[in-house]
């Protein structure tokens, strides 16, 4: 029995070669992006038009990939709004933010707890009980009010007693007030009226939101302890 369970391991990569293989891949990823060098944005959205359908598909592409990455989106979401203008640039993100997370629920069955564990820093056992209870309502609120982040739900959701549709159509709704909000802060940011100051609030709002939902989720977690 022990020899068979053994041959089983090593006939599949473990945990940690996944984990080191997939950190690879975005890291090799990571430094090509951020190795180009940024026009200025005049020249980057007259590129955009010559470019005609390639520029908002390799935007969406891109996205998509960084989001299976723990790096900060919102600076996307603006510079989408820069590029493509408000409501072409809330389709671009909104369904790159809707691939990656898809991609990522399942990379992280694939992965399985201790590689998503190790990748992200956050724990299962956390997002499980955090997802389960209410399960599409609760989906819609870690969206909505970010209590953890972005890519952490997405690869831990997977590992978790949720199931897909739940996940999706709770990613579908919670993500768009802060997705419009950062969009609109790169399409209108420039001019300063009431979009722009609607997004800042808007953002401010759901910032100030999260911040009284994870302390108050410290208190209860020390409690449980206790």
């Amino acid at each position: 029995m022990r020899h068979e369970h053994l041959r089983g391991r090593r006939g599949s990569p473990t945990p940690i070669l996944r984990l080191a293989l997939l950190a690879l891949v975005l890291l090799a990823a990571t430094i090509a992006v951020l190795s180009l060098p940024i026009p200025p944005v005049s020249e980057m959205r007259d590129l955009v038009e010559r470019a005609g359908w390639w520029g908002p598909a390799g935007f969406m592409v891109g996205y998509a990939a960084l989001t299976l990455a723990p790096l900060p989106k919102n600076v996307l979401s603006i510079a989408a709004g820069v590029l493509f203008g408000f409501w072409p640039g809330l389709v671009i993100v909104y369904c790159a933010a809707l691939i990656g997370a898809s991609a990522a629920f399942w990379l992280g069955r694939a992965l399985g707890r201790d590689a998503v564990e190790k990748y992200t820093g956050t724990r299962i056992a956390k997002v499980d009980a955090l997802l389960t209870r209410s399960g599409f309502t609760a989906m819609i609120g870690v969206r909505l009010v970010p209590v953890l982040p972005f890519t952490a739900i997405n690869y831990s959701a997977g590992l978790t007693a949720l199931r897909w549709w739940p996940y999706f159509f709770g990613t579908m709704i919670g993500m768009l007030p802060g997705t419009m909000s950062f969009l609109a802060l790169g399409a209108f940011g420039f001019e300063l009226g009431w979009p722009a100051q609607l997004a800042g609030a808007v953002l401010g709002g759901l910032t100030l939101a999260g911040a009284i939902l994870a302390a108050r989720s410290r208190r209860q977690a020390r409690s449980a302890d206790v």
